[in-house]
This record gives structure tokens, C-alpha cells and sequence, in this order.
């Protein structure tokens, strides 16, 4: 059975009240100070605790909001007309899930945003439209529905839509709350546009992704060179690992982006997935720490989160808070389904914070990590 938890035990603070305590507690407050037994069972739990909810926002409920955003604001006026996603706990950082930002973002063609960084870093995930592109330090970039796109942090950047395009829609991701948390944010915006210094697509042309690295270019920078992941060569790599390996009990074939010059993680404090549900396919329950934005690439499905159940389909986003148990469903017995995701893993196992366990029998449960 799961270790049931008691701060009457020796060893957690178990001092209890009196007049003189109270007293010396208010003669500290003066100072600015405070006893430490008065909040430590709070300030350190018995396992790791997310003041985060589970929460699905459906696509075709947000779809027409975010679009009439389009008749209201102009990109000049907004500087970025997006519709943002917020956790029912995490109003007060603007937060979807732990100390991550994430909104979805709408671009008419022939219009883009003005050139502009800050030290949050920046990802979007592709929903929809044609001639989308992103301009980051001078490499302007094509985007494509379900494409992953980086602008990593303190990188001049805009994004824009052809004139003869469709009007794009994508999910921002960025870690706003935490570099907030940090105090360490800015925001700087540039004196017009950016002038282009390479060819268009020169990143992903460059850093291809194919296991290539290119012996004529340097790259000292410590996010990711190539700043598009493109859906279909995605999509081909977990179909070819899928008939090769059986993948995760846990999260069915999992694969993440990484950076080609060092196979880590795309960027310091963020990183993205993404996973393939075989026809079928229901995983094992299993929690960790790390907060996690999913969308759903690919399919429909279940995903069942502290006990309760949320259905997706393409388009949906939803938010695994961290250490909340979860598993996941693919209601499909004929079609595979994908879920993006993008994650703190980076600072969570940077810091030597990651841990996750398997949900076992009768409630009991296996350390994995």
C-alpha cells in the first residue's frame, strides 16, 4: 500500500501552542523573522506537491474566440493577439500548469507581429494555415501544420503570414512564469524589421536532423540550431521506431526533440515530445515530477489525470501537473494517435529534481527513477 504520511512522527515539526510561543512568535514578526517549525511540514511535504489542476481546453469551443480576437485587435496594437490559456490555480502567474505560459495565437495573412525578444524562452506547435513563418535572428523560417518551431530566449523574433496564405493558428508555449519567478525577465522591441542574414529555411536546411552535422558550421549557443522540427519527417521516425520497439508501458512510443549538435534537450528550460498511442493502445498509469502542456497532434482519445478522465481529439490542449498520476487511451482500433507535449524537464532534471513512479496493485506503487 502506498506509505501513509504522519507529521506526528519524530523528526517533522511537532511543536504545539502557548501563550509565550505566540508572544515570541510576534516578537520575531517584528524582526522580520519567524520560526521555522511553524511552516516547515508545509514548506517541506512528504512528496512533491503541485499547486496546479488538470485541465482540457477544447478546440472547437476556443476556435471562434480566437479568431474574432482578429476582428478586435490589430497585431500593431496587441503586439501579439493571442488568446491565453490559464489554470484554474494558477491565475495569479498567468500559468496553464507549474511556471508554464501557453496561448494560441492568431495571424491573418499579410500580417506580422514586430520584431522583439525577451529573456523567456518561446515555442510554437503549428495548428493550422498555410504561408506561416517565423523570423528568428535573421533566419526567416517557413512554418507547416504540426510543425515545432523555437525562438529560443533573448532571440529577436516575429512571425508573419503570406499574403497569398491561409490564416495560421498556433499554440505558444513559453516559460514566462518561471522566468518571472526568477525576476529575471525583460522585453526589448526592435527598431523595425529584421534584416534577413541567411537564406530562407537556412536553419533546418543546415541542422537537418538526420543524425548530420554540418563540419563547416560552428555552433557554440547553448539551445538547439535548428529552430523547425517539421511534422512529416516527425511522424516518419515514430512510425519506423514503432516497428522496432514496443516503446513506454507508461506513455507508448515516446520520443523527444533534441538539439543535433549535443542530443540534449531543444532549449535550457523548456523541451518538447511527442508520442504515438498504438491503435488501442491504454497505458500503464505513472507519475513524475514536471509540468507538461499536451496537444493532440494526431487521433482522439482519453486521458485519465488524478482520477478523472478527459477526452481529446486534434487541436484539444490539455496540462499534466506535476507529480499527478496519469494514463493514456487511444480510442482508435484502427488509427494511431499523437500528442505534442512541451515540459520543464529541462531545469527539472537539470537540478536533480526528477523522480516517477509506476502505479502498481492494490494502490501500492514502484520507484522507476
Amino acid at each position: 500500500m502506498e506509505t501513509k504520511f504522519d507529521d506526528s512522527v519524530l523528526g517533522r515539526a511537532r511543536v504545539g501552542t502557548s501563550p509565550e510561543l505566540e508572544a515570541y512568535y510576534k516578537e520575531l514578526e517584528k524582526l522580520g523573522a519567524g520560526a521555522l517549525w511553524t511552516v516547515a511540514n508545509d514548506i517541506e511535504p512528504w512528496e512533491p506537491r503541485s499547486n496546479s489542476v488538470p485541465m482540457l481546453w477544447r478546440y472547437k469551443d476556443l476556435r471562434d474566440l480566437v479568431l474574432k480576437a482578429t476582428e478586435l485587435v490589430t497585431p500593431e496594437q496587441a503586439g501579439r493577439r493571442v488568446v491565453y490559456l490559464v489554470n484554474d490555480k494558477r491565475k495569479d502567474v498567468s500559468a496553464a500548469v507549474g511556471w508554464l505560459y501557453s496561448g494560441i495565437q492568431a495571424t491573418l495573412p499579410g500580417e506580422s507581429t514586430s520584431a522583439h525578444r525577451h529573456r523567456a524562452s518561446a515555442l510554437r506547435f503549428i495548428m493550422e494555415g498555410s504561408g506561416g513563418y517565423t523570423v528568428v535572428d535573421g533566419n526567416k523560417i517557413k512554418l507547416g501544420v504540426n510543425d515545432f518551431v523555437i525562438t529560443p530566449n533573448s532571440t529577436w523574433h516575429e512571425h508573419g503570414v503570406e499574403a497569398d496564405g491561409k490564416t495560421c493558428l498556433w499554440q505558444d508555449g513559453l516559460d514566462i512564469p518561471l522566468v518571472n519567478a526568477l525576476e529575471a525577465n525583460d522585453y526589448a522591441v526592435h527598431d523595425g524589421k529584421q534584416e534577413l542574414s541567411v537564406p530562407v529555411d537556412y536553419s533546418p536546411m543546415s541542422w537537418n536532423g538526420a543524425g548530420l552535422i554540418p563540419a563547416d558550421r560552428e555552433w557554440n549557443k547553448p539551445y538547439s540550431p535548428l529552430f523547425r522540427y517539421s511534422w512529416e519527417p516527425t511522424y516518419e521516425a515514430l512510425l519506423k521506431a514503432a516497428k522496432v520497439s514496443g516503446g513506454s508501458e507508461f506513455d507508448g512510443l515516446l520520443m523527444h526533440y533534441s538539439n543535433p549538435k549535443t542530443g540534449g534537450h531543444v532549449m535550457q528550460t523548456m523541451g518538447a515530445s511527442i508520442q504515438m498511442l498504438r491503435p488501442g493502445e491504454h497505458t500503464k498509469a505513472h507519475r513524475h515530477t514536471g509540468s507538461f502542456v499536451y496537444q493532440c497532434a494526431k487521433g482522439k482519445g482519453y486521458s485519465i489525470i488524478s482520477g478523472k478522465r478527459y477526452d481529446w481529439q486534434e487541436r484539444d490542449i490539455f496540462c499534466l501537473p506535476s507529480w499527478a498520476w496519469h494514463e493514456h487511451v487511444n480510442l482508435s482500433e484502427s488509427e494511431d494517435a499523437c500528442l505534442f507535449c512541451f515540459h520543464d524537464l529541462p531545469v527539472i532534471q537539470g537540478l536533480g529534481l526528477y523522480q516517477e513512479r509506476a502505479y502498481g496493485e492494490n494502490g501500492g506503487f514502484q520507484i522507476l527513477n
